[in-house]
């Protein structure tokens, strides 16, 4: 009697699974019903780029006969791009943030995460920089300078992970996922001494004091970041953008650096074959204006209204609501130099991607800049003209600003 008490209840039990798996999808393929609603984004101070095909290649005579820009058909997905490049108050933003954990750390400010079980830093709590706990974040002794206490900004270390898409998909070992993740740490604090190193014979000191410093100097575009830095920015950019939505139970793409033809896509503002990216083929207006902030001339560097750099937003956008993809600053891409790479690319996102090590060979550390700087001729402006600088390199006239990939179906498409 107990055996039949026993299978009848399991039966019971087991016709009320399939009971309820029924009214739920009533038997149908219908995917699972609780995943989380995904409406995108709009990222603040970013544009969206439309999906397209793209001509890359020489917009005007290739004068050094080196054929480094093939002409090529490609298309691009679609994505956001900062309408501006990165400027001092949002790198500083990063700089800060870098500080205060920092500081969170040496005062044992730590909560345990509920999922994990692992401590991370409270920032509920408010820090005491009077705390003599946090004086070796200063310069001591004879490291002073005219008794001032500053930040030792060489002890701003971040670490930032990457994970080696393309070498766990050609891994054929088995190898455990820890072998394609690589962490780096990284000094993030601008490099400001680039304003006396990059030029010989000449008074640059008031930038090197001021620049990332003073607020004048705000709104302008941050230079003194090398390739690192820029990466590791666009990383602390995600994560902190995932703090912030993990109440959604859903993330974004990563935040990341442009590929060499995202941003060639981008400058031409939907303009084909477009020189500049205001679409014409001139650096003047029919007033007379200058278009960009760049070296006019054979040196009139404050003809177009800035002797260095200009604000951020400065000039008119291109057609995509894009400043200063040409001029003021050159800008960091995340794709690897190789003079005949239009040759080989893939007409899909293409982009050559090599993280160079250390000890790797010099020419290994080139990656593409695009657009010009202030200090540089017009040549230089036009959007399809390629140049390059080494990772590891820090300058006053290289920048960047940030793309996020569009997730699903292209705006464009109807």
């Amino acid at each position: 009697m107990k055996e039949l008490l026993k299978t009848s209840l399991a039966l019971l039990v087991l016709a009320a699974c399939f009971s309820s798996c029924g009214t739920k999808e009533n038997g149908q393929v219908i995917g699972v019903l609780d995943r989380p609603d995904w409406k995108g984004i709009n990222p603040y101070g970013m544009v969206y780029v439309p999906s397209g095909t793209l001509h890359i290649g020489p917009s005007d005579q290739d004068i050094t006969n080196t054929f480094v820009q093939r002409p090529k058909s490609i298309s691009i997905q679609g994505f956001y791009m900062d309408d501006t490049e990165i400027t001092n108050n949002e790198y500083r933003q990063f700089v800060y943030w870098v500080k205060d954990s920092i500081a969170h750390t040496y005062l044992d400010h730590f909560i345990e995460n509920e999922e994990s079980g692992e401590e991370q830093v409270d920032w509920e709590y408010e820090i005491d920089w009077s705390d003599e706990t946090l004086e070796d974040l200063y310069y001591q002794g004879d490291d002073r300078f005219a008794g001032r206490k500053e930040l030792a900004v060489e002890k701003l270390v971040f670490e930032y992970e990457q994970y080696d898409w393309k070498g766990a998909a050609h891994d054929k070992s088995n190898a455990s996922r820890t072998s394609f993740i690589k962490r780096k740490d990284i000094k993030v604090y601008p490099d400001t001494l680039v304003w006396i190193r990059d030029y010989a014979y000449a008074y640059n000191e008031p930038m090197t004091r001021n620049y990332f410093y003073h607020p004048a100097f705000d709104d302008y575009p941050v230079v003194g970041v090398d390739w690192q830095m820029a990466n590791a920015f666009c990383y602390w950019r995600t994560k902190f953008w995932d703090s912030y939505q993990r109440e959604n139970g859903i993330n974004s793409e990563d935040f990341r650096l442009p590929t060499e033809h995202e941003w060639e896509y981008a400058a031409r503002g939907g303009h084909e074959m477009a020189p500049y990216p205001w679409g014409g083929y001139y650096t003047r207006n029919a007033k007379g204006c200058l278009l960009a902030n760049f070296k006019p001339g054979r040196g009139n560097y404050p003809e177009d209204g800035g002797l260095y750099t200009v604000k951020a937003d400065a000039y008119f956008p291109n057609d995509y609501g894009l400043y200063n993809m040409s001029g003021n600053v050159s800008e960091w891409t995340s794709t690897a130099f190789h003079e005949n790479a239009y040759s080989f690319v893939h007409d899909l996102n293409p982009d050559i991607r090599y993280d160079a090590q250390e000890d790797d060979p010099d020419s290994y550390k080139r990656k593409v800049i695009r657009g010009g700087s202030w200090k540089d001729i017009a040549w230089f402006l036009q959007t399809g003209n390629r140049h390059w600088e080494y990772q590891d390199t820090t300058k006053s006239y290289i920048g960047f600003r940030c793309a996020l990939t569009f997730l699903g179906r292209s705006i464009n498409d109807f």
